[in-house]
């Protein structure tokens, strides 16, 4: 008798020993962060709109720059006939504006790095709250991002939903963007 309990005991560890726990299966799903900002249009608009105010304040800087070259050349042609004394003031001037002009540049790309960082940082901000709420929304236990700052070493090409993200949020901003024109005119319309 002590036998049949003793083999039954066993043969009841060793099933239960095979048996193995369920595991939930989790919804995951991965973002390539990097192609979500090039493919999003608020981004892309912002970034079309730092170039552009950088080109207009380059040209400005161009145009201070070709006339310091211009007087720069003046300059080399009058030094012989103007004599030293003249030479030697002349050129600190010369050489001080061409200072000032390298740090107006300078100035200039720090303002542009500054107003574009902050509107940046509001836009991925945005967009975090934005894939957090999706998340939620679709049943996913796991987003992973991808790109520059990848989190994800792996993950199959199913799991990618960069393309759904890019595209409920070009759907959002642009609902937004029509909200926001449609508010213009009728600021416009109440003004005639």
């Amino acid at each position: 008798m002590k036998k049949i309990v003793v083999m039954v005991a066993v043969i009841v560890s060793a099933v239960a020993c095979n048996k193995t726990p369920d595991a939930k299966e989790f919804k995951t799903a991965y973002i390539d962060t990097q192609k979500l900002m090039e493919d999003y249009t608020e981004a892309k608009e912002l970034d079309e709109k730092y170039k552009t105010k950088g080109e207009v304040m380059g040209r400005e800087l161009e145009v201070a720059a070709k006339k310091l070259k211009v007087e720069m050349d003046g300059f080399q042609k009058n030094a012989m006939a103007k004599g030293q004394m003249w030479a030697q003031q002349k050129g600190a001037e010369l050489q001080q504006r061409e200072q000032q002009l390298g740090y107006a540049q300078q100035a200039m790309l720090q303002q542009l790095q500054q107003e574009s960082g902050k509107e940046l940082d509001t836009i991925v901000k945005q967009v975090k709250v934005f894939i957090k709420d999706y998340g939620k929304q679709k049943g996913y236990d796991y987003i992973y991002g991808t790109g520059d700052a990848a989190t994800v070493l792996y993950a199959k090409d199913s799991y990618d939903i960069t393309g759904e993200i890019t595209k409920a949020l070009n759907e959002k901003y642009e609902s937004k963007a029509k909200k926001s024109d449609a508010k213009e005119e009728t600021k416009k319309e109440e003004k005639k």
